[in-house]
């Protein structure tokens, strides 16, 4: 018996079929439960200022590093 077969076939896209407007549906109550736009846009900030803030501490170590040392 194979286990690859019309009913099988058939029975995975019937459940992805159905599935797929629910998980939209959970997806999006979801992003409505995350916070506002403006809760949205302080988190891209803080995102940003924390990348720019690494950015700077790697850069300021390579920076530090290629100064010679003299043996």
């Amino acid at each position: 018996m194979s286990v690859f077969n019309r009913r099988n076939a058939f029975v995975g896209w019937l459940v992805v079929t159905l599935a797929k407007p629910v998980a939209k549906q959970k997806a999006r109550a979801a992003a409505g439960k995350a916070g506002s736009k403006k809760g949205g846009a302080v988190m891209a900030s803080v995102a940003a200022v924390g990348a720019a803030f690494a950015g700077l501490m790697f850069w300021r170590k390579r920076r530090s590093n290629d100064t010679p040392t003299e043996s």
